[in-house]
């Protein structure tokens, strides 16, 4: 059996309880859907270029819809990582395809484990561009191993953790960082789940090459199927 038959399999099982990436209260809360792809002609370079503005930006779309999140990415093909030669290489071709899913929202947003797990390992990837302080969660359902990226997240949040330590589902245990914490971007949370880590630690791509995405994509799952025990993602 393919990995994401067993997790597709292991989630349909209502014994198997998720609990929430983060607060939302279905019956109040809105989601604004997020597109940063070709298409959206307003976010120009002049905004890019800026994370204050690109962050003014990102908070005025979210309050002009009253919404208590951004939302949005997986299997993007993105425009915003021109800002950044972090996803790029001399001579080859640019890493634009967005492999986990967003939620945009202030500093300091709460942060919850969605099952019982161990922390695999975490990392500050200080770069422009990249993950800032980043935990990756590695989780056991029945017999999948599955791994979770949380990126962005705030410098406190590495705070005190070591490789092999549980964490239990529910627990509040990371935040969401500041553009000096989290690779310089409008305050968000990256997740993006993962069946094999090959060999990495504390790191993980979080977009490829557009010509690498069936690979990445098989094993990389869509986020949204943990995330939709926490709200419904609209579409774009």
């Amino acid at each position: 059996m393919e990995s994401l038959e067993k997790l597709e399999g292991w989630l349909a099982n209502p014994e198997n309880q998720i609990s929430s990436v983060v607060d939302f209260n279905p019956s109040a809360d809105r989601l604004y859907p997020f597109d940063f792809t070709a298409a959206n002609v307003e976010l120009t370079d002049e905004i890019l270029a800026d994370t204050s503005v690109f962050s003014s930006w990102v908070t005025k779309k979210l309050d002009d819809t009253h919404s208590r999140y951004g939302i949005g990415g997986y299997n993007e093909h993105r425009t915003i990582y021109a800002r950044s030669i972090h996803f790029d290489t001399p001579e080859e071709e640019p890493r634009r395809l967005h492999l986990g899913v967003d939620i945009w929202g202030p500093a300091e947003t709460p942060v919850y484990n969605f099952f019982d797990a161990q922390v695999h390992s975490f990392k500050n990837n200080d770069h422009f561009g990249d993950y800032g302080a980043t935990i990756i969660l590695k989780y056991q359902l029945d017999d999948l191993t599955l791994y979770a990226l949380y990126g962005h997240l705030s410098l406190k949040s590495l705070e005190g953790l070591q490789e092999g330590q549980f964490i239990s589902g529910g627990t509040l245990f990371a935040s969401f960082g500041v553009p000096a914490e989290n690779g310089n971007w409008p305050s968000h949370l990256h997740f993006q789940l993962m069946f094999d880590l090959q060999g990495k630690q504390g790191d993980y791509p979080g977009v490829c090459q557009f010509s690498n995405r069936a690979v990445y994509l098989k094993n990389c799952p869509d986020p949204g199927l943990i995330l939709k025990h926490t709200f419904t993602i609209p579409a774009g």
